[in-house]
Formats: C-alpha cells, sequence, structure tokens
C-alpha cells in the first residue's frame, strides 16, 4: 500500500514537472510546445485565459438553457478538467466543458419529474462512459467502430440537435429584435474573423446582443446586487429513476465519439501517438461527468472551441489547462458574477442557441460526409431518415 501511494505521489510531482520549452519566450517555426513543456508562467497564464475565454461562452449556455446554477456548472468543469489531466497523465491537453449532448434529456426529465432527477440521468450517463472508458483501455477501441459505425453516431448528433429547434425558437420569440442581432453578430464574427476571434463567435454574439439587450431595458440587474461577493456555488442531490435512462445513455454515443475525436485531433497536431490514452480520456469524462451530476452540475466533455486555441498558439502545453481549470474554479467562488451571467435575456439565449443547435444538427451531417456514408445503401438512408424526422418533428418520449 505504501509503494502504491509512493507511486502516486512520483505520478503527481511529474505531473507538475513541466520542461521549459526553448528559452520559454517565443516558439521557432514549426515547431510546438509539447504536453509535458510549458513557456514561462506569464506566458502559460496568458495562454490559460485564453482557454478560460474560449470555452466561456459554451459552458455557460448550457446550465443558462437547462435552468442549472451556472456556478455550480463552472465548479465541476474546473475540477473535472484537473482530474482529467491527472488521469490522462498530463499527455492529453483538454478542458471540459459544459456537454451540449446533455440539453435533450435535461431539458426532458428536469420539465416531468424535476431537475433532481436530471442529476440521476447525468450521474448514470458519465457511469456508462467510465465503464467504456474501462473496456477501450484493457481490450483496445476498435470495437467502437463496430458498435458505433459513423451512420448511427451521426444520427444521433444530428437528432440531439435539431430536437432542440423548438426551444431556440421559445427563447427567440420573447426577444426578436435581440435574437436576430445577435445571431448576425455570431455570423459576421465567424465570416469577417480568422484565428482566435473567429473561433469566439458565440462569445462576441452573447456581448454584442446583451448590450442590444441593455440599451432596449430587457435586463433585470436585480439579481446582482443582491449576490454575495465570494462564496461557494449552490450543490444539489441527484435523485434516480429507470424511466430516465432511455434518454440520456444514447448519448453516451457522443461522448464516445467527442473524446476519440479529441484524442486523434491532439494526436495529428503534436505527432504523438496517443491511442494508449483513449480509455483513461473516456474513464476521466465519465468520472468528471459523474461528480458533476452528483453535486449539480452539467455533464462534461472535451472541447473543440480550446482545440482552436491550441492550433492558434501552437501551445499544447497541460500546464495551460491547469491554469484555465484554476482560474474557472477561483471564479466559480463569485457568486456575483454568476448572478451577471444569469442576468442574460431570452432574447441573447436564443439567437445563441440557434446557432448553436444549428451547429449540433449539422455536426452529425458532418460525421455522415466525412466518414463517406454510402447513401446508396437502404440501411444507412433509413437510419438517417428516421433520426431526422424524430429531430425535427421533436418527438417526446415521456
Amino acid at each position: 500500500m505504501s509503494d502504491s501511494s509512493g507511486q502516486s505521489r512520483s505520478s503527481i510531482r511529474k505531473f507538475f514537472s513541466w520542461k521549459l520549452h526553448g528559452d520559454g519566450k517565443s516558439i521557432p517555426p514549426g515547431e510546438v510546445v509539447m504536453p509535458y513543456e510549458r513557456l514561462t508562467w506569464p506566458r502559460t497564464i496568458g495562454i490559460g485565459a485564453q482557454h478560460v475565454v474560449a470555452m466561456f461562452g459554451a459552458t455557460f449556455l448550457v446550465p443558462l438553457l437547462t435552468g442549472f446554477p451556472p456556478n455550480t456548472t463552472l465548479f465541476f468543469t474546473a475540477i473535472g478538467t484537473l482530474l482529467f489531466l491527472l488521469i490522462t497523465g498530463g499527455r492529453l491537453p483538454s478542458y471540459l466543458g459544459s456537454s451540449f449532448a446533455l440539453i435533450v434529456p435535461i431539458l426532458a426529465v428536469s420539465s416531468s419529474l424535476g431537475p433532481n432527477y436530471a442529476l440521476g440521468g447525468i450521474m448514470a450517463t458519465g457511469a456508462t462512459l467510465a465503464l467504456v472508458g474501462v473496456l477501450v483501455h484493457f481490450a483496445g477501441s476498435k470495437w467502437i467502430d463496430i458498435v458505433m459505425p459513423p451512420i448511427v453516431t451521426g444520427a444521433i448528433v444530428a437528432l440531439i440537435g435539431f430536437n432542440l429547434a423548438p426551444a431556440a425558437w421559445d427563447w427567440v420569440k420573447q426577444g426578436p429584435i435581440t435574437a436576430v442581432i445577435t445571431i448576425t453578430a455570431i455570423l459576421l464574427t465567424t465570416v469577417l474573423f480568422k484565428g482566435i476571434i473567429g473561433r469566439l463567435s458565440i462569445l462576441v454574439g452573447v456581448i454584442v446582443g446583451y448590450i442590444a439587450a441593455a440599451i432596449q431595458g430587457e435586463i433585470d440587474y436585480s439579481a446582482i446586487g443582491e449576490a454575495a461577493w465570494i462564496g461557494l456555488p449552490e450543490f444539489h442531490s441527484p435523485s434516480f429513476s429507470w424511466s430516465t435512462l432511455g434518454l440520456f445513455l444514447p448519448v453516451v454515443f457522443v461522448l464516445v465519439a467527442e473524446n476519440v475525436g479529441h484524442v486523434k485531433s491532439v494526436s495529428a497536431m503534436t505527432g504523438q501517438d496517443l491511442d494508449d490514452v483513449t480509455g483513461r480520456a473516456l474513464f476521466a469524462d465519465g468520472l468528471s461527468t459523474m461528480i458533476a451530476g452528483a453535486g449539480g452540475g452539467s455533464g462534461t466533455t472535451t472541447y473543440a472551441e480550446n482545440i482552436g486555441v491550441m492550433a492558434a498558439t501552437r501551445v499544447y502545453s497541460t500546464a495551460a489547462y491547469v491554469v484555465a481549470a484554476f482560474t474557472a474554479l477561483a471564479l466559480s467562488m463569485l457568486p456575483k458574477f454568476g448572478a451577471m451571467i444569469s442576468t442574460i435575456p431570452a432574447g441573447v439565449l436564443g439567437g445563441a442557441a440557434t446557432v448553436l443547435y444549428g451547429m449540433i444538427g449539422m455536426l452529425g451531417v458532418r460525421i455522415w460526409v466525412q466518414n463517406r456514408v454510402d447513401f446508396a445503401d437502404p440501411v444507412n438512408l433509413n437510419t438517417a431518415a428516421v433520426a431526422m424526422i424524430v429531430a425535427i418533428a421533436n418527438y417526446t418520449w415521456t
């Protein structure tokens, strides 16, 4: 037992011992800062701040759209990210933000049974994902392609995105002018700007929409004045019902696809073979989602937004993600900060949700295109056809 604890302490010390890349001040052309390296701490902190900004818009939209406390969700994304980095041995840079794939089941279960049962469903999703991670770690990941062919994965992702269309429309109707301004700002930012700014289009759109809403007098600031400056987030306990599993467990397919895709992306960008880390990544995300569900937070997943920051900066250092996680943890302890986020009006949420939900749906279509799914095959055609109708018609299962 003492040997095991000594090895654990040694691994943790090794994880927090990043090697300085070059002079730590610049990155020569053609080079990248590897996960086990870092720049000088001021530069690393700056890049960590960029990661916080990159995940900020999407991470906060999930609790706002589902009615969960924003600070609680941010708290568990920070804890989950630190666990993820430790479990993967510091080899896989990633921030675990709120998962959009869980919005549909959370809304459905919260409306029928209550938010506590939605938390129970999130925990079940996390436990299943963690189990998949254990299987992948010991048996390899090839079986995933057999169980989850692109036609199935793409259909599930498309269904999740398009099924949310009515929710987006409900918010848009409450502030149509603000919603249109928000959508326009997001689209213009995407089209006119490249690099990091272009990748932050959702955040830019929300800020522009918020300003427009403030000018129109659509924002109630009373909650900010009533909130404390410093304090712990709100924690809530889960409740469990077998009836929620049918809504939550299909999300596991999406989370597996997101994690596997993240591993492959980082592997390609750094030139490292990270296949042996896939199981650990899935287990870590599953554990993070379980912990979030146990305390009142949204489920987590690896974020493509942060991959964009890494590609733009050529810095893949896990040190930057540790900085990002501790920054998020500090922000989660500021109730006024969460109260300010909660003042975002329905029109802004509707505009951002219109873009985000549409993007989720189209990501499913992109999976089909990238994997060259043959729609001349009746099996593939019927699978996609049923998924599209179920999604667009907004079928209700409970």
